[in-house]
């Protein structure tokens, strides 16, 4: 049986890739920092393993990886991610907050697939997404949300870089935009649904060879400009 982990399992696009795995008959390693109170994502049944994980936190990363010391992954979804505070216009800006983002969209991508690079080696077609966005990208325009398009743009690098550095394990490695998506952190007036996002997700994730490696795509399964 295949194997994917999703971190931010709890809501949103983590919580629709986790339905839409299940539904195709896999074992979902679905990870979230409260598991009691993710009513949502402990009510799915079939092959679930509901984990607790703090991707802020090295400690919970290494407490994760022990539990699953010798579990085979086949695909590994960095999904967790936050705004970083406020979003309004320039010069408002908080440090603590940007910190944070950087914490959670930058660092913990990084971690967490170094943490599980073992688990990736029993798979005979392991890869590794990391959910990031266009507003990262150097080749767009845009205003506001200084955090969030900032560490996005930084955990695009550090991908295109684990790409290089895991090429030679045989692990794909890609950033993905996932879409402007009707969730909490995308809004109502968004272009499309979690179940169109998640599902575009996964046919590109299931098509990935090594020739893709360290390329940034769309949900449509478009690369796109850094």
């Amino acid at each position: 049986m295949d194997t994917v982990l999703i971190s931010g399992a709890n809501r949103g696009i983590g919580l629709e890739l986790t339905r839409q795995y299940l539904q195709k008959g896999w074992r979902v390693l679905a990870c979230c920092r409260s598991p009691s109170s993710a009513v949502a994502l402990t009510a799915l049944t079939h092959d679930i393993d509901v984990m607790c994980l703090d991707v802020a936190d090295l400690k919970s990363i290494e407490s994760l990886a022990a539990a699953l010391l010798h579990v085979k992954i086949d695909v590994l979804i960095n999904n967790a991610g936050i705004m970083g505070g406020d979003t309004s216009a320039y010069p408002e800006v908080g440090q603590a907050d940007w910190i944070q983002a950087f914490v959670v969209n930058t660092q913990a991508p990084f971690y967490l697939t170094n943490a599980l690079v073992d688990n990736l080696r029993f798979s005979s077609n392991p890869r590794v997404i990391t959910i990031s966005s266009q507003m990262g990208a150097l080749s767009r325009q845009g205003k506001r949300a200084y955090a969030y398009r900032s560490t996005k743009a930084a955990v695009n690098k550090v991908m295109q870089l684990l790409a290089q550095d895991l090429a030679s394990r045989k692990v794909i490695v890609c950033p993905v935009h996932p879409g402007w998506v009707r969730t909490d952190m995308g809004g109502d007036d968004a272009d499309i649904s979690v179940e169109e996002s998640a599902s575009g997700i996964i046919e590109l994730t299931d098509g990935l060879t090594m020739e893709d490696t360290g390329k940034f795509f769309n949900w449509t399964g478009e690369q796109r400009e850094w």
